[in-house]
């Protein structure tokens, strides 16, 4: 049996994950939705949860789940957002 990686990384890229922040003061939080089923419904949960502690809050959606986040979009995000959250659901 083949089992064939979606991602098509062969040789996968060494990442290494950025210290998250001791805290939200301040920071720029974007609330990212994948675009499936309902995950609108858990960002704005939060949303409302981040808006009542003074966390300035941005909302970006991708154009389908079925594909990565657009370049122009990772660039807005990346250049708006302190941290991001990712949000997907069905």
């Amino acid at each position: 049996m083949i089992v064939l990686d979606p991602t098509d990384e062969r040789t996968p890229a060494h990442r290494v994950a950025i210290p998250r922040p001791s805290t939200l003061d301040g920071a720029r939080v974007g609330l990212l939705d994948i675009s499936k089923a309902r995950g609108d419904v858990l960002l704005d949960r939060l949303e409302a949860l981040l808006a009542a502690r003074g966390v300035a809050v941005r909302r970006y959606a991708k154009p389908t789940f079925a594909k990565p986040l657009p370049p122009d979009l990772r660039r807005e995000i990346a250049a708006e957002c302190d941290v991001v959250i990712s949000a997907l659901a069905d």
